[in-house]
Order: structure tokens, then C-alpha cells, then sequence
């Protein structure tokens, strides 16, 4: 007996729809990368701030710790870090492979692991009372090193934040309102955070220490929702 096909049936329809496939290892392994970065360099600029000698934070910049003799520590701890947002920006352009920010959300991420690069090479400059011997007023005026340290460092945390707000739109159109919302709010407390630190340092290192935060927690979530790279 022969068998006819009913063209009114599509041919795809005996084909089970399959799951799409998670990240694949070197993807995976790129975006824990930027997973760490944030982490690391505050852990590490926590825990010298606490043990060295004339550090407070209430008056100084985590990046003075860059300064005098242990200053070595920091400029490795920009390094490691810039380093591994990069690598955790390849990731991104790796998982992201359509969609809102899709194109620019990995290059946004790529300047903001830059400008550690660029701290790293050009320091702070020293003031209020660190390194110690260091007089107790703040300088009047930049150094050429410390205004590309601080020009760096606002273009970076800049890039960072249009980053975020990239995201709000990818997570807007994935329905993850929470993530969409909060990535908003977080590029706002950022920003807010540079421009008080003329009154309060507390509030330079609270914003820049939130979009550290803020950029594990997202990537972790998009590690955990992107498809394999091509």
C-alpha cells in the first residue's frame, strides 16, 4: 500500500522543538571573568584600606592606595582587574548575540576595563594625610597623572553606566522588570556618587563600589539566560 503526504501538513511539525543550548565553556569561563572583577578589586581595596597606615576612608580615595611604598598592591589590583572586565566584555560580545545592546554593551564594558588599565599607569595624587607625611588639605589643584587618573576613571564608570542602561532595555524585553528597573536606578546612584564627592569621598566610593555590584549581578544573570557562542 502507498502512502500519501498531506501538503497541508508542515514537515517541521514532527520535529520536537529542543531547549536552546547554555553558553559554552569559553564563554562561560570569560563571563565569570567579569563576574570577578568587581569582587576582587574591592576586597582587596578594603583590606588594604583597613591595614594601612594613614588610610581612611572617610577621607581618601580607595585609588590613593596606589601611593608610597605598598602602592604596588593597588596598581596590580587595577590591572587584575581591568583585565578580567575585559575579558568578561568579550564574554558579552560572545553571549549577546542580538537584542537590545547586543553591539555595544561589550564595548561600553570594554572602556570601563580600560580605564583601570589607564589608573593603573597614571596614580592618584596623594593628599589628606596619605601616604602619611602627605599634607592634611586636599590638593587645590591636579597633577597632569592625577587629572588623567580622574578623567579616566569618569569616562570609564560613564561607559559603565550607558552599559546598564543598554541592559534595562534588553531586560525590558525579556520581561524582567526587577533587572530592567534596578538598571536604571543604579546608573543614577553611580552618577550621584561622582558629584558628591566634593562634600563626601563616602559617597564617590558608595556609587563606584555599586556599579562593581551592579556589573557582576548582571553579567551573572546573563551568563545564566544567553545561548551558546557561535
Amino acid at each position: 500500500m502507498s502512502h500519501t503526504i498531506n501538503p497541508s501538513t508542515p514537515l517541521t511539525s514532527t520535529v520536537s522543538a529542543r531547549p536552546a543550548p547554555r553558553a559554552d565553556g569559553a564563554t562561560r569561563l570569560l563571563l565569570s571573568c567579569g563576574m570577578a572583577a568587581g569582587p576582587l578589586f574591592l576586597a582587596v581595596g578594603v583590606i588594604q584600606g583597613l591595614t594601612r597606615e594613614g588610610f581612611d576612608f572617610t577621607r581618601n580615595a580607595i585609588s590613593q592606595l596606589s601611593l608610597g611604598d605598598l602602592g604596588w598592591i593597588q596598581v596590580i589590583n587595577f590591572v587584575l582587574a581591568g583585565t578580567l572586565v575585559i575579558a568578561g566584555a568579550i564574554g558579552l560580545r560572545r553571549a549577546l548575540h542580538s537584542g537590545p545592546g547586543a553591539t555595544w554593551v561589550p564595548r561600553l564594558v570594554t572602556v570601563f576595563g580600560i580605564s583601570f588599565l589607564v589608573s593603573a599607569v597614571f596614580a592618584a595624587d596623594p593628599g589628606a594625610g596619605f601616604p602619611v607625611g602627605t599634607s592634611e588639605d586636599t590638593m587645590a589643584s591636579l597633577s597632569t597623572h592625577g587629572a588623567v587618573h580622574m578623567g579616566g576613571g569618569m569616562i570609564g564608570y560613564l561607559a559603565l553606566c550607558a552599559a546598564f542602561v543598554l541592559l534595562a532595555r534588553r531586560f525590558s524585553a525579556q520581561g524582567r522588570r526587577g533587572w530592567a528597573l534596578a538598571s536604571r536606578i543604579v546608573p543614577v546612584v553611580v552618577v550621584a556618587g561622582f558629584i558628591g564627592s566634593s562634600a563626601s569621598i563616602l559617597a564617590f566610593f558608595t556609587g563606584a563600589a555599586l556599579g562593581l555590584v551592579w556589573l557582576t549581578a548582571t553579567t551573572a544573570r546573563l551568563a545564566v539566560a544567553t545561548p551558546a557562542g557561535r
